[in-house]
């Protein structure tokens, strides 16, 4: 756990080399208005723009993340926006935090390689609560942006494969921009709820 806090720290201290996207997951921006209000979950969340997002929206927003220097320029980010997030400097990899159980009307992840981590944020859902992932992937066409091994990137349908269980609203493999670079990202937006009839709220086609 020393090793991911000291190698983050120094990514987040490195300004010319590390830029992490300012806007919150396109999906979760898109889909707002449709999701369950109440409390949130934002894993691996960085420099907080998802979370800080979530808390000027009304949610009452937990920030997870394993850099000291990330939650520092979290906490700098809300205090500009006027919002309230509870920071919390921890590695969800390592066993050291438990996500409670049962929890969270919307858990939010982005850009965080951590399948083995997905059964124990499906349990933190609340009935009928959202989870919103989106991560890079392997891909044959060239991208600019994300990890520089294929270990670190999601093959196709892992991400859906993971979540099957719960009841899929989208899930969406394609190339996009990020940070003015291209990138290959699955996202993927379900619910904790089951059965054959079931709503499917209208959202907007672009934000």
């Amino acid at each position: 756990m020393t090793d991911d806090r000291e190698r983050w720290n120094e990514k987040y201290s490195s300004d010319d080399e590390f830029e992490l996207p300012e806007h919150p997951i396109p999906e979760l921006e898109r889909r707002i208005d449709t999701l369950p209000e109440g409390r949130a979950l934002d894993v691996a969340t960085g420099t907080g723009r998802n979370a800080v997002y979530l808390a000027g929206r009304g949610y009452d927003v937990e920030a997870v993340d394993v850099s000291d220097e990330a939650l520092e320029r979290g906490r700098r980010r809300a205090a500009e926006a006027g919002v309230d997030v509870e920071w919390i400097r921890t590695d969800l990899t390592d066993s050291e935090y438990d996500i409670e159980a049962n929890a969270y009307d919307l858990i939010t992840v982005s850009f965080f390689a951590a399948l083995e981590l997905v059964p124990e944020l499906k349990d933190a859902l609340a009935p009928g609560g959202v989870l919103v992932y989106e991560h890079h992937l392997r891909s044959s066409e060239r991208v600019e942006i994300g990890p520089s091994r294929d270990r670190h990137r999601y093959r196709s349908n892992d991400l859906l494969r993971a979540c099957l269980d719960l009841t899929i609203l989208t899930y969406e493999e394609r190339r996009r921009e990020v940070n003015d670079g291209t990138a290959a990202v699955a996202t993927v937006v379900a619910r904790n709820s089951s059965g054959g009839a079931q709503s499917y709220p209208d959202v907007p086609d672009e934000r």
